[in-house]
């Protein structure tokens, strides 16, 4: 079988204070938070969801914010660095944007391009580059206008404990394209406009520990339900353990870990998060899965309370 995958679905990590977490992908970042809702596994828990203005695939990254929760290290078996994408010419305006707020950042170079390197609130670690490819995101928000605004992923760099295997499943079961090599660094890309480089290192690093300021998992987005189940049974054929289908509301999921550590999701384009609220209102109530509706009382009171705030005033 020669499949090809297309690019990033989402990427989803786990911080503290979700107040923080808001404040700091939409006040700061000018991201759209798409969906407010739970965790499936963990209800009293939120599921925060920020994307572009329609929330498409391959622009969203999802929070798990655990407040009170131990600090995690970054390491093997984990997205070691998160990429995003912003328009030509819009690196300057980033940069007096992260001093603005305090923001320690440099500046890194590589592949040819550009990288503006800093950290989340929580300890994420964040890039913005600017490239020509994806489309603008029409999202407005406080100082952040679609000219500047993050169109989405740039992609992601990966940290192994394995990285020969990790490099043979990108190329040969993914389909990825090898782009090239430099400083221990070797780059990938798929066929997708946004979301559509990888970045590997190819020194082993030891396995990270799962906590705040860490990445959970990294997902792979597919056309539809029958796409999925194609790759569900490419992926067990190679000889992973793959999970069944799992319903997550916004798209369906499968999940598998590959031999360098990380967990890797498979996850359909639709049926997406404007069909249980209106695009227009994305994101401004408590979305439920009809299984925790009868809890809801009970879940707001629970959760901390949240707001998307202009910072810039």
């Amino acid at each position: 079988m020669n499949k090809k995958m297309t690019g990033i679905h989402h990427i989803t990590s786990i911080v503290g204070n979700p107040q923080e977490n808001v404040d700091f992908y939409a006040g700061i970042l000018g991201l759209r938070l798409v969906k407010k809702t739970v965790n499936f596994d963990d209800p009293g828990t939120y599921h925060l969801y920020f994307g572009n203005e329609r929330g498409k695939p391959g622009t969203i990254i999802t929070f798990f914010p655990w407040v009170g929760a131990y600090q995690g290290k970054v390491g093997g078996g984990q997205v070691g660095v998160t990429s995003y994408v912003v328009p030509l010419g819009a690196l300057s305006f980033w940069e007096k944007r992260l001093s603005k707020y305090d923001i320690s950042f440099i500046k890194t170079e590589r592949f040819g391009e550009t990288y503006l390197t800093f950290d989340d609130p929580h300890g994420l670690h964040l890039e913005i580059v600017e490239r020509e490819g994806g489309e603008i995101n029409n999202w407005r928000f406080g100082d952040v206008t679609p000219e500047v605004a993050i169109k989405g992923f740039g992609g992601a760099t990966l940290l192994s404990v394995q990285p020969k295997e990790t490099a043979y499943l990108l190329e040969n079961i993914l389909g990825l394209e090898i782009v090239g090599e430099e400083n221990g660094i070797m780059r990938f890309h798929s066929r997708s406009n946004i979301g559509n480089i990888i970045d590997l290192r190819l020194t082993p690093v030891a396995s990270g520990q799962m906590g705040v300021g860490t990445v959970h998992h990294i997902a792979w987005r597919v056309n539809d339900d029958e796409d999925q189940l194609a790759w569900q049974q490419y992926i067990k054929d190679e000889g992973y353990g793959i999970t069944p289908v799992q319903d997550r509301n916004y798209f369906n999921s499968i999940y598998f870990r590959e031999h360098g550590e990380i967990l890797f999701e498979i996850a359909t384009d639709p049926p997406g998060f404007a069909h249980d609220e209106s695009q227009e209102t994305m994101g401004a109530k408590l979305m439920l899965p009809m299984r925790y509706e009868q809890y809801r009382d009970q879940l707001e009171q629970r959760l901390m309370p949240i707001k998307v705030r202009n910072l810039d005033g």
